[in-house]
């Protein structure tokens, strides 16, 4: 008998098999016996990290927590900003339980060719305030995408929230839309931020495989998670209501809007043009902190 086999039987299944080998057991002793050696069922737990970790990685969320008070102090605004698993839209089956007097039914396969479309939720956590804003798309998430929605925050939230501010520090994952290495991210918040809104904007990014860590994950994303839990997103209405109706006993509140567009993959930025961002690196950890301030002058094209 391998253990797995024992491992993954039911109680009544393990007591049936002991009392046919002769030991006379009922499936509530087996379980006394087992919690009595501390066994009980539990599901794999992520805790080591694969692969060597980045020897600055420590230097960074040090780095990364520093920046963070200074803003504070200033008063300037902190956001952390990711986007969500994208989500089909129909009929399809959510994870997660809620209280109905029957199953909802839905799709058995989750075929993208019967979806209404696909969301790209693009969020914003404030975190001073405690407040996120949920940007969805339609297209692709792109860095122009994921700028685009950080100039709409700013525009119809955050300067109004900080009508002193000049200064933004931007927290993010260090891959995906707002990745530390994409130029287009770079030439993007350039563009829309630095040049068309004047704003001073500073970028700490988390190193590879901290995810977990940006305030978005758990402080919004698990709980818009949560608030349509076994809820089918049937329509982007019924998605929008979802994540506007996520609340938690701290105060959370959040906003939510479509935005609309076509964002085009594969897009490249030529060296010529990266070379004529006003981006200063940080001597610590430069490839991950940056900062990158308004040109005098807008640049024509890019």
């Amino acid at each position: 008998m391998t253990k797995r086999k024992w491992v993954r039987r039911s109680l009544h299944k393990l007591a049936a098999h002991l009392v046919g080998a002769g030991h006379a057991v009922s499936a509530p002793t087996v379980a006394r016996l087992l919690r009595k050696h501390d066994y009980s069922p539990r599901i794999n737990s992520k805790e080591k990290e694969a692969g060597a970790q980045h020897p600055e990685r420590n230097r960074q969320f040090e780095y990364l927590q520093q920046q963070t008070k200074r803003f504070r102090a200033a008063g300037s605004p902190i956001i952390s900003v990711d986007t969500k698993k994208k989500e089909l839209i129909g009929d399809f089956r959510q994870a997660g339980q809620s209280w109905v007097q029957e199953p909802i039914e839905v799709n058995v396969h989750d075929f993208p060719s019967v979806a209404v479309g696909r969301a790209v939720p693009y969020g914003i956590y404030d975190v001073a305030r405690n407040e996120g804003a949920v940007f969805v798309g339609r297209s692709a998430d792109t860095p122009e995408f994921a700028v685009s929605a950080i100039a709409r925050w700013w525009e119809q939230i955050g300067a109004e929230a900080y009508p002193e501010a000049r200064e933004l520090l931007i927290v993010a994952d260090s891959g995906g839309s707002n990745g530390c290495r994409s130029g287009v991210w770079k030439q993007q918040l350039q563009r829309q931020l630095c040049d068309r809104l004047g704003l001073t904007v500073t970028v700490s990014h988390y190193p590879r495989g901290c995810s977990k860590w940006n305030p978005i994950e758990h402080r919004l994303f698990s709980q818009i998670s949560l608030n349509w839990a076994g809820q089918p997103l049937r329509s982007f209405k019924l998605m929008l209501g979802y994540i506007r109706g996520t609340q938690t006993a701290t105060g959370l509140q959040v906003r939510a809007q479509m935005l609309e567009g076509v964002f085009a993959t594969g897009r490249r930025v030529a060296k010529s043009v990266l070379k004529q961002l006003h981006l200063e690196a940080h001597e610590v950890c430069p490839q991950w902190n940056y900062t990158i301030r308004p040109r005098a002058q807008p640049a024509t094209g890019g």
